[in-house]
């Protein structure tokens, strides 16, 4: 069975052969990594694409007072709000809150701004979430590329932003991410700084593309045949997740993560025998806590008595967003480079997408 799909990296329309059979040759596994590591390397691109979508966006006044921000979205989706969270924590007035669920917080109300963000606009939980911010009245916006969140936003005359379509979710966190944010700024949750953020981050991973690369694909070497152990910062876990989840989905793999200093009182006293298949990663930044610092330095010297020396990655930026996105960008050429020694294909799903056709056989 052979389906069309178009790719799209900013300002260009690729095709390519997807072909939906288990038994997948060398040649489309070439193929469909071509495509993701066109879409890798596009990101910044991205990031200029969504912050241009902004400027064409048109979203009503909410009836009520905004006392409370539901993000509600899955996967490569709501991984947008798990970083846009975590980079406006330190500005946010009133709670803001990711959800990934089925259902929405007992709290929703019409004082509640709850944000629909579905790439397909078709994610089950999300739209169920939808239906029942519907009925508690609540201010909503949706982000999507069509689907039937699409559809019911403009049977309701619900505000949606269509950002572009035709890549695998994960690979367009840049329009989901821009797009939330400006949403945030649109009702007064934060300032419009995000967007000089971007604008550095752009600069920042421009500058730095071929060391980003080089770096990634030398830790990629490393991590062939292990099982990755991400560590980060508490206010930056998102970081250590979004990477966990490309490698789960891109390379293939399981991984895990954790944060400090929560693991401190926990998972360090799991450190007791020799773990040679396991390889930590700890992502730091310059100006943690000197406290913190001083717990990772500690922390790093137990662990490295029963693996490889963990590697370390320094985020590059000034601010919070501009630091993700370096980690970001960086993650997500490890999981390209990991796959590619592995000769795995990128693109293809196929155990979540044997679980959705197994659901809709259900339902």
């Amino acid at each position: 069975m052979k389906k069309s799909i178009t790719f799209i990296t900013a300002n260009k329309r690729r095709k390519f052969n997807l072909f939906k059979s288990l038994n997948i040759g060398n040649y489309t596994v070439m193929l469909m990594n071509k495509a993701m590591k066109e879409l890798i390397a596009e990101f910044t691109g991205q990031l200029r694409e969504a912050l241009d979508i902004t400027t064409g966006i048109s979203l009503s006044e909410a009836n009520n007072e905004i006392k409370n921000v539901v993000i509600s979205g899955m996967g490569g989706s709501g991984m947008a709000g798990n970083i846009a969270l975590e980079s406006i924590a330190q500005e946010i007035r009133i709670p803001v809150v990711i959800n990934k669920d089925y259902t929405l917080p007992f709290y929703v109300n019409r004082h509640s701004l709850v944000i629909i963000v579905s790439y397909s606009g078709d994610t089950e939980e999300t739209i169920k979430a939808m239906e029942e911010a519907m009925e508690r009245d609540a201010k909503i916006v949706c982000i999507s590329t069509g689907g039937k969140i699409s559809e019911k936003a403009q049977r309701k005359s619900i505000d949606l932003i269509e950002i572009p379509d035709g890549m695998p979710p994960r690979a367009a966190i840049a329009y989901t991410l821009v797009q939330l944010l400006y949403v945030l700024n649109f009702f007064y949750i934060i300032s419009c700084a995000y967007k000089k953020e971007i604008l550095a981050a752009i600069k920042l991973l421009d500058e730095e593309e071929k060391n980003i690369r080089m770096d990634a694909k030398a830790t990629a070497k490393s991590l062939i045949g292990k099982t990755p152990l991400l560590y980060s910062t508490a206010r930056m876990e998102s970081v250590a997740l979004r990477i966990r989840q490309q490698l789960n989905e891109n390379t293939k793999i399981l991984a895990w993560h954790n944060v400090f200093p929560e693991l401190d009182h926990n998972e360090l006293e799991g450190w007791k025998k020799e773990q040679p298949a396991i390889s930590v990663i700890i992502f730091r930044n310059k100006d943690d806590h000197p406290l913190l610092a001083q717990r990772i330095d500690i922390s790093k010297e137990i662990i490295q008595e029963y693996t490889s020396t963990p590697k370390e990655v320094y985020s590059k930026g000034n601010s919070v967003l501009e630091k993700m996105l370096y980690f970001i960008h960086w993650g997500d050429w490890l999981s390209f480079f990991l796959a590619e020694f592995d000769e795995t294909d990128m693109m293809y799903t196929q155990s979540i997408n044997y679980l959705k056709s197994e659901l809709a056989k259900k339902n």
